[in-house]
């Protein structure tokens, strides 16, 4: 008995790109600037569970920065020089959104006890998430979401 052969299906192409082609990112790393490097850091790791990854130390062993992981996000912090001045506000105007699958209210509850205080406790948005604010001690501010 001879079988039949099937044609495979052709595979389907993407739609073409726009031309000229638009800007596509895959990541983003944001840089914040610290007016004191070590509680910096301790906020990072110690209140919200970053750990450190990569540390930059000056010629004379001074640590002037370093990375922060958290999954895949990585955060960089980096000693201010004071150029800009001692009183400059930072974090005017930015809010940095990040997204995790874990639970939030867990999450947030987490950080209060580990010594954080959060700017928003944890509500659910229109648009399907549930979120919870704070604000880190140079006052960059950012939003924890969990999709819904």
């Amino acid at each position: 008995m001879a079988t039949k052969k099937t044609k495979k299906p052709r595979p389907t192409r993407p739609p073409a790109r726009r031309q000229p082609e638009t800007l596509r990112l895959r990541g983003v790393s944001p840089s914040f600037t610290a007016n004191d490097l070590p509680r910096s850091i301790a906020f990072y790791r110690d209140v919200l569970g970053f750990v450190v990854g990569d540390e930059w130390r000056g010629e004379n062993g001074v640590l002037q920065g370093c990375e922060m992981h958290a999954g895949s996000v990585v955060f960089m912090l980096t000693q201010d020089d004071f150029a800009k001045g001692r009183d400059r506000q930072k974090g005017v105007g930015t809010r940095l959104h990040v997204s995790t699958a874990q639970d939030i209210d867990r999450l947030a509850s987490e950080i209060k006890a580990r010594g954080g205080t959060l700017d928003q406790e944890p509500a659910d948005m229109p648009w399907g998430e549930r979120v919870f604010m704070i604000t880190d001690p140079d006052g960059f501010k950012l939003t924890i979401a969990q999709a819904r």
